[in-house]
Protein backbone atom coordinates (compact mmCIF):
# COMPACT_ATOMS: atom_id res chain seq x y z
CA UNK A 1 0.00 0.00 0.00
CA UNK A 2 1.62 3.28 -1.07
CA UNK A 3 1.94 6.09 1.47
CA UNK A 4 2.55 9.75 0.87
CA UNK A 5 5.77 11.39 1.99
CA UNK A 6 3.80 13.32 4.60
CA UNK A 7 2.37 10.07 5.97
CA UNK A 8 5.83 8.48 6.05
CA UNK A 9 7.32 11.45 7.93
CA UNK A 10 4.42 11.35 10.40
CA UNK A 11 4.93 7.61 10.89
CA UNK A 12 8.64 8.16 11.55
CA UNK A 13 7.86 10.91 14.06
CA UNK A 14 5.27 8.74 15.84
CA UNK A 15 7.76 5.86 16.08
CA UNK A 16 10.40 8.13 17.61
CA UNK A 17 7.89 9.64 20.00
CA UNK A 18 6.73 6.21 21.18
CA UNK A 19 10.34 5.44 22.14
CA UNK A 20 10.56 8.81 23.91
CA UNK A 21 7.47 8.03 26.00
CA UNK A 22 9.30 5.02 27.45
CA UNK A 23 11.81 7.46 28.97
CA UNK A 24 9.44 10.32 29.76
CA UNK A 25 7.31 8.03 31.93
CA UNK A 26 10.36 7.01 33.96
CA UNK A 27 12.12 10.35 34.46
CA UNK A 28 12.50 11.53 38.05
CA UNK A 29 13.22 15.11 39.17
CA UNK A 30 16.70 14.09 40.30
CA UNK A 31 17.55 12.87 36.77
CA UNK A 32 17.45 16.35 35.23
CA UNK A 33 20.37 18.06 36.97
CA UNK A 34 22.55 15.01 37.54
CA UNK A 35 26.03 15.83 36.23
CA UNK A 36 27.52 12.82 34.47
CA UNK A 37 31.01 14.37 34.26
CA UNK A 38 32.95 17.22 35.87
CA UNK A 39 32.89 19.29 32.64
CA UNK A 40 29.14 19.85 32.12
CA UNK A 41 26.61 22.13 30.57
CA UNK A 42 23.43 22.34 32.60
CA UNK A 43 20.59 24.71 33.44
CA UNK A 44 20.99 26.89 36.50
CA UNK A 45 18.62 29.08 38.48
CA UNK A 46 18.98 32.71 37.41
CA UNK A 47 18.68 35.75 39.67
CA UNK A 48 15.04 36.18 38.65
CA UNK A 49 14.16 32.55 39.44
CA UNK A 50 14.10 31.36 35.81
CA UNK A 51 16.38 28.61 34.59
CA UNK A 52 19.35 29.69 32.49
CA UNK A 53 21.10 27.19 30.21
CA UNK A 54 24.87 27.16 29.91
CA UNK A 55 25.77 28.39 26.44
CA UNK A 56 28.67 29.67 24.37
CA UNK A 57 28.27 30.97 20.83
CA UNK A 58 31.46 29.17 19.80
CA UNK A 59 31.38 25.54 20.87
CA UNK A 60 34.22 24.91 23.32
CA UNK A 61 36.81 22.19 22.90
CA UNK A 62 36.31 19.84 24.59
CA UNK A 63 32.55 20.05 24.33
CA UNK A 64 30.96 19.89 27.79
CA UNK A 65 28.83 16.88 28.58
CA UNK A 66 25.25 18.12 28.88
CA UNK A 67 22.93 17.22 31.69
CA UNK A 68 19.54 15.73 30.94
CA UNK A 69 18.08 19.12 31.92
CA UNK A 70 20.24 20.90 29.35
CA UNK A 71 19.29 18.39 26.64
CA UNK A 72 15.57 18.86 27.36
CA UNK A 73 15.99 22.66 27.22
CA UNK A 74 17.92 22.36 23.95
CA UNK A 75 15.25 20.06 22.49
CA UNK A 76 12.53 22.51 23.53
CA UNK A 77 14.48 25.45 22.08
CA UNK A 78 15.09 24.07 18.59
CA UNK A 79 11.61 22.56 18.40
CA UNK A 80 9.89 25.77 19.51
CA UNK A 81 11.80 27.77 16.91
CA UNK A 82 11.00 25.19 14.22
CA UNK A 83 7.29 25.34 15.08
CA UNK A 84 7.45 29.15 14.94
CA UNK A 85 8.93 28.96 11.44
CA UNK A 86 6.50 26.27 10.28
CA UNK A 87 3.54 28.35 11.44
CA UNK A 88 4.84 31.54 9.84
CA UNK A 89 5.47 33.23 13.21
CA UNK A 90 8.52 35.28 14.07
CA UNK A 91 10.93 32.80 15.64
CA UNK A 92 11.83 33.41 19.25
CA UNK A 93 15.40 34.03 20.30
CA UNK A 94 17.24 31.36 22.24
CA UNK A 95 17.08 33.49 25.38
CA UNK A 96 13.28 33.59 25.15
CA UNK A 97 12.92 29.82 25.43
CA UNK A 98 12.69 29.04 29.11
CA UNK A 99 13.22 25.67 30.68
CA UNK A 100 10.26 24.79 32.95
CA UNK A 101 12.34 23.02 35.59
CA UNK A 102 13.18 19.54 36.69
CA UNK A 103 10.40 17.02 36.65
CA UNK A 104 6.82 16.98 35.49
CA UNK A 105 6.79 20.58 34.15
CA UNK A 106 9.45 19.76 31.55
CA UNK A 107 7.78 16.49 30.57
CA UNK A 108 4.48 18.37 30.12
CA UNK A 109 6.26 21.08 28.08
CA UNK A 110 7.75 18.51 25.71
CA UNK A 111 4.43 16.73 25.34
CA UNK A 112 2.82 20.10 24.56
CA UNK A 113 5.41 20.73 21.84
CA UNK A 114 4.52 17.34 20.39
CA UNK A 115 0.87 18.40 20.15
CA UNK A 116 1.88 21.65 18.44
CA UNK A 117 4.15 19.77 16.02
CA UNK A 118 1.41 17.24 15.19
CA UNK A 119 -0.83 20.16 14.19
CA UNK A 120 1.92 21.23 11.76
CA UNK A 121 2.48 17.70 10.45
CA UNK A 122 -1.19 16.90 10.02
CA UNK A 123 -1.77 19.83 7.70
CA UNK A 124 1.20 19.10 5.42
CA UNK A 125 0.54 17.86 1.92
CA UNK A 126 3.15 16.53 -0.46
CA UNK A 127 2.99 19.89 -2.25
CA UNK A 128 3.74 21.68 1.06
CA UNK A 129 6.72 19.41 1.57
CA UNK A 130 8.22 20.66 -1.71
CA UNK A 131 8.27 24.31 -0.64
CA UNK A 132 11.49 25.92 0.56
CA UNK A 133 12.15 25.35 4.23
CA UNK A 134 12.33 28.49 6.33
CA UNK A 135 14.52 26.75 8.90
CA UNK A 136 17.15 25.59 9.88
CA UNK A 137 18.97 26.42 6.64
CA UNK A 138 17.95 29.98 5.71
CA UNK A 139 20.60 30.24 2.98
CA UNK A 140 19.83 26.93 1.28
CA UNK A 141 16.81 27.37 -1.01
CA UNK A 142 17.19 23.83 -2.34
CA UNK A 143 16.20 22.40 1.03
CA UNK A 144 12.50 21.89 1.51
CA UNK A 145 9.90 21.54 4.23
CA UNK A 146 10.33 17.77 3.73
CA UNK A 147 14.00 18.21 4.68
CA UNK A 148 13.02 20.31 7.70
CA UNK A 149 10.52 17.68 8.83
CA UNK A 150 13.05 14.89 8.40
CA UNK A 151 15.56 17.00 10.36
CA UNK A 152 13.06 17.36 13.23
CA UNK A 153 12.62 13.59 13.28
CA UNK A 154 16.40 13.06 13.27
CA UNK A 155 17.09 15.67 15.97
CA UNK A 156 14.32 14.25 18.12
CA UNK A 157 15.65 10.72 17.70
CA UNK A 158 19.15 11.88 18.71
CA UNK A 159 17.82 13.74 21.75
CA UNK A 160 15.65 10.79 22.78
CA UNK A 161 18.70 8.52 22.67
CA UNK A 162 20.71 11.01 24.76
CA UNK A 163 17.95 11.39 27.34
CA UNK A 164 17.51 7.64 27.57
CA UNK A 165 21.24 7.11 28.01
CA UNK A 166 21.50 9.78 30.73
CA UNK A 167 18.54 8.29 32.55
CA UNK A 168 20.07 4.82 32.46
CA UNK A 169 23.54 6.04 33.47
CA UNK A 170 22.19 7.99 36.43
CA UNK A 171 20.13 5.03 37.59
CA UNK A 172 23.15 2.72 37.27
CA UNK A 173 25.46 5.11 39.12
CA UNK A 174 22.99 5.61 41.97
CA UNK A 175 22.84 2.07 42.98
Amino acid sequence: MPVSRAELLRWQFDLTWSLFELHLERLRPEDFLWEPAPHCWTVRPGVDGTWVPDWEDVEPDPVPVPTLGWVTWHLGWWWTVTIDHARGRAPRDREEIGWPGDGRATVDWLRGLRVEWLAVLDRLTDADLDTTAPFPWPDSPELTVAHMTAWVNSELMKNVAEIGQFRLLRAASAG
